[in-house]
Formats: structure tokens, sequence, C-alpha cells
């Protein structure tokens, strides 16, 4: 992902494979190779799929937002919880500078 500035609120975007795109979605940032605790989830919403069809879940960051991220590198990950299911996602790493 390409770097985005800490002054800047902007939505940040994860196309996610497998699933129907209506879940409860939610997003966590941790450091690299860290996995997240209860405490760090945000909710996320869905918006239109991306050009291959699949779902994209989205999350505003920055200034303003529920997640401001201070200059560093962050590790993305996605929950999504369905019926039965609620997989944990790692959906990379977010420069912020």
């Amino acid at each position: 992902m390409e770097p985005i500035s800490s002054l800047s609120r902007e939505y940040l975007y994860f196309v996610i494979q497998g699933a129907a795109g209506f879940e409860p979605v939610e997003v966590a940032f941790t450091a690299p190779g860290v996995e997240p605790t209860s405490g760090q989830w945000q909710a996320a919403s869905w918006t239109s799929p991306s050009a291959d069809g699949l779902p994209r879940a989205r999350i505003l960051v920055g200034p303003g937002s529920p997640v401001v991220l201070t200059d560093g590198t962050y590790q993305a990950w996605v929950r999504i919880t369905g019926t039965v299911e609620q997989p944990v996602l790692p959906c990379g790493l977010i420069p912020v500078t």
C-alpha cells in the first residue's frame, strides 16, 4: 500500500475474498506481526465491490476520525462476523508518514 500522511483523513479499503459484503465488519491496526486484542477493533463498513466484483471493507482514519494513526508502519486486520464463522484476516502493512 502507498504511504499515507498522518495529517490526512481518508478511507482505507480492503478487498475481502469470500465475504458477502453485508456482514458486520471491523478493522484493527497493530504493530507488524502482532495480533489484535479485543479492544483494538473499530467498526468498519462495506462499499461498492472492487473491479473484479469482490466486496470491499473500508474505514476512515486520520485526525477527526475514530482511528488516528501516528507516523509508523501498521499491520491492518479485518474481522468479519458471520452467523457461524468469524475470520480474522491480516490485510497488509500501512505506512504512515
